[in-house]
Parts: C-alpha cells; structure tokens; sequence
C-alpha cells in the first residue's frame, strides 16, 4: 500500500493581494483542492461519487491564519478526518511551507452527502459498496489508499 503525501502547490501572483500575500478567500480553495486530491489518492474520486449520485456539500469551514504565505511560496496540506457517519464528516487541515514546514494556517470543514435534491443520503444503506469504500479511509483519519 502506498503512502499518501500531503498535497502540495504553489502560490500564484493572481492569489495574492497588493503585498503579494495570499488573500484570504484563496484558503478555501485550498482547502477544497486538498480534499479532491485525498479523495482520488484513496481510489474514490469525486467524480465517481457524483456518478452514483451523491453530492458533498460544504456545511461550514474555518481557518485559523497563523503566519503570511507569499508569492512564489510552495505550500503542503495535510487533512485527517475527524468525524465520518454515514451521513456527514469532518476534516481538520494543517497548511505548511513546504521547505521549512513553517505552519501557516489550521482549518476545518464540515461535510454532508445528500442527492441531487440536497436531500441526507445514508451511505450505509443506500450506497453500502461507496460507504465501505469512505469509511475504510476515513477511520480515524488514516491516510492511506482505499484499494
């Protein structure tokens, strides 16, 4: 089984503000490219969920902003779920500089699966083979493929 690395990426100018610092709307972002990038390294990538149906709507997020990112800076991400039910989930973030693993920012987001009318979906019972396949990557936040 491979390891998951932590998702990296690098500021562009356009994502910053008059000081070259990265504007604070871009963290969210951030955070929602992390998620997709664990979801197809675990083998269940946001496409195939939304195929079967189910979509995953932000419930709320938060970012704690700790130190400035720049211009020309290569961040990492790191996630681990804090909280998976067949209906909702949890992730905590950590974002870092990716040379000097300065910390950056610390968020969190909170997600529902629900159908195309934004109604709950219970995973469990309605789609068991796609909650099988979350709840294996998502216990206790390993980061590991689901294969």
């Amino acid at each position: 089984m491979t390891k998951i690395t932590p998702y990296q990426r690098n500021i562009h100018y356009y994502e910053t503000d008059q000081m070259a610092i990265v504007h604070h709307s871009n963290y969210i972002r951030f955070l929602e490219e992390c998620r997709m990038y664990y979801m197809e390294q675990w083998g269940i990538p946001y496409e195939k969920i939304e195929a079967a149906g189910i979509l995953i709507p932000v419930l709320g997020v938060d970012v704690k902003y700790k130190q400035a990112i720049r211009f020309g800076d290569t961040i990492e991400i790191s996630q681990r779920i804090t909280r998976f039910s067949q209906v909702k989930f949890a992730v905590e973030y950590e974002i870092r500089n990716a040379k000097t693993q300065e910390l950056h920012a610390i968020g969190s987001s909170e997600h529902a699966f629900v159908d195309s009318k934004l109604a709950p979906v219970r995973l469990k019972k309605d789609y068991p083979e796609i909650y099988t396949a979350l709840s294996s990557c998502f216990d206790s936040g390993r980061a590991e493929p689901c294969m």
